[in-house]
């Protein structure tokens, strides 16, 4: 079991960590501000349980596949990319719709939990990053090393529930004035549906 000494630095890392603006917390702004701060939070669920997945990897050792095999790497890669297409897509249509006046069946509160899941496992980048990130805090001298990952895996999931959570209900209140204006909606969908174009871009050129 790591000291509490060893866990307090991390936990602090990992708090700056989701702060740094990068996919998932922006994903979780842009849901916000489009459908509320419960909405927000069941992204932010969705998120943290594809963390749980990806420091289960790690602790298994499944995690260096990614990192050696540039053909696993590439094809999560597309995955994610195509996922994030496929949001803007989605986020595009609805911005039409409003002006269109059509009604279209809300995201139930289980879909936008999957669509957290989805888009963080399919980001090969975070299971690198967990596997070059988490072995650096870990003190093989007191222990089980995959123990000791699976527990700083969980610090890291609580450090980003908490940051993502904060986001997701600041991004919802100050949003909040906007959704009375259906023009307003309708450029908030276009809007999110460009940054998740620039994301899937983003995804689809980075490397190991």
């Amino acid at each position: 079991m790591l000291p509490i000494d060893a866990l307090l630095p991390f936990f602090a890392t990992a708090l700056f960590l989701g702060l740094v603006p990068g996919p998932d917390n922006i994903f979780v702004l842009m849901q916000s501000v489009l459908r509320g701060k419960t909405a927000g939070l069941m992204v932010v669920l969705g998120l943290c349980t594809g963390l749980l997945l990806h420091t289960t990897l790690v602790a298994l050792g499944v995690a260096v596949i990614f990192q050696t095999s540039p053909w696993a790497f590439n094809a999560l890669k597309i995955m994610g990319a195509s996922y994030l297409v496929y949001l803007a897509f989605l986020s595009f249509k609805a911005g039409a719709d409003k002006i269109e006046g059509q009604g279209r069946e809300p995201l139930t509160y289980k879909k936008l939990y999957v669509r957290g899941i989805v888009m963080n496992i399919t980001n090969p980048k975070v299971v690198v990053f967990f596997l070059a990130f988490l072995p650096q805090f870990t003190q093989p001298q007191l222990g089980a090393v995959s123990e000791q990952l699976l527990l700083l895996g969980g610090v890291f999931i609580l450090a980003t529930l908490l940051v993502f959570s904060s986001i997701a209900i600041m991004a919802a209140s100050i949003a909040s004035g906007l959704k009375k204006s259906d023009s307003a909606q309708s450029i908030l969908h276009k809007m999110a549906a460009l940054v998740f174009l620039m994301l899937a871009f983003n995804l689809a050129i980075s490397g190991l």
